[in-house]
């Protein structure tokens, strides 16, 4: 009797210390495999991308009007090409993971290109991160993780028109209209002004039109889903109108991006845009999906520390963009970057010149 009971309860120990085990296993089942293969190598291919598509636009700026300033000849640029072919691959990866693994697991994937980004940057094209860049960079990475870890799953959707009519109530309507709105304020207000000097005015047009296009890209996929899965959703003009508004987004995006990558750091561009495009992507699903009616107290609590962090992370990035560990100096790096602009523009950017350093020459002319 004693052995009988001993027996069991060695058997239920075991079962119970084999449970963890066995809870793994059906967790990361073979299709959860997958998702987990395409998110990595999305997050490869979209952070080779930045550093293909930036050796694009210097080689073509080299020879024309750089993105920059308003020139297009990176369209006539094999290299180029090939970093947007590169990101499109990744991006195609990263909506085929998706169809295989849950969104908790593929979306936190996505910080992983910031950092191979940052390290081609570092590698590639010379461009060096402080310290102080490099945390911004974790930053940046575990405030975004902690956002989307803590993300409320995405409700079952039976066709498009049911994405349609979430799209179409007022709320969202709202967040829209005002996105829209601050995107053409930028266009046309402030990037003339401060575009060439302030990275944020690039990337939040990328953002803002950003997060409008991954609701569009969620809509087209279930759609494109429900279809493959007998439920033909191309009949439906709700299916096309999510198509245009794909195509109009991404374009946008594609132009600013490659203005903010011709004019900034690499290796700063790519965080804060993660990070800006993160953040209002979320937004737009909590407002379009009311994913918090479904949260407790702590999670959204749990979400809002993660924005803390990312504002923390990008903070440090703007602040530490032109500054080198061995010397710090900001002004002798301001200098160099000065001189790049004037040799492929032509042109002294004054507007452009620190303080200190038009102290400097005044100082050393006279």
């Amino acid at each position: 009797m004693a052995t009988t009971t001993s027996s069991s309860s060695s058997s239920s120990s075991s079962s119970s210390s084999s449970s963890p085990l066995s809870s793994w296993r059906e967790g990361m089942s073979s299709d959860n495999i997958k998702g987990l293969c395409l998110a990595l190598s999305s997050s490869f291919f979209i952070g080779a991308s930045f550093i293909v598509k930036k050796k694009g636009l210097k080689k073509a700026g080299s020879s024309g009007l750089r993105a920059g300033s308003g020139g297009y000849s990176y369209l006539y640029e094999p290299l180029w090409w090939v970093g947007m072919i590169t990101m499109i691959v990744g991006e195609i990866a990263n909506f085929a993971a998706y169809a295989f693994a849950p969104a908790i697991l593929v979306t936190p994937l996505g910080a992983l290109s910031i950092i191979i980004s940052a390290a081609l940057a570092h590698i590639i094209l010379r461009e060096r991160l402080h310290l102080f860049g490099i945390l911004g960079c974790v930053l940046c990475v575990v405030g975004s993780t902690t956002i989307v870890l803590h993300a409320p799953q995405e409700r079952e959707i039976e066709s498009v028109r049911e994405v349609w009519d979430l799209a179409m109530e007022p709320a969202f309507l709202f967040y829209a209209a005002l996105i829209i709105t601050a995107a053409f304020v930028l266009i046309f207000h402030f990037i003339p002004l401060y575009g060439q000097t302030h990275i944020l005015v690039y990337i939040g047009v990328c953002s803002l039109i950003g997060s409008l296009s991954v609701m569009s890209v969620k809509a087209l996929g279930i759609a494109i889903k429900l279809t493959l899965s007998g439920m033909n959703q191309l009949i439906y003009p709700q299916t096309w109108a999510f198509t245009l508004v794909v195509v109009v987004c991404v374009l946008t995006q594609m132009n600013y991006l490659n203005k903010a990558l011709d004019t900034f750091n690499t290796a700063v561009v790519s965080p804060i845009y993660y990070t800006m495009f993160t953040t209002l992507t979320i937004l737009a699903s909590v407002i379009m999906f009311k994913d918090w009616d479904r949260q407790s107290p702590t999670q959204v609590i749990t979400e809002i520390c993660g924005f803390v962090t990312i504002l923390s992370g990008t903070f440090l990035l703007h602040k530490t963009k032109d500054m080198t560990d061995g010397h710090g100096m900001q002004s002798s790096l301001s200098s160099v970057r000065l001189a790049k602009h004037s040799e492929e523009d032509g042109q002294d950017d004054v507007e452009g010149i620190p303080l200190t350093l038009r102290r400097q020459e005044s100082m050393r002319d006279s």
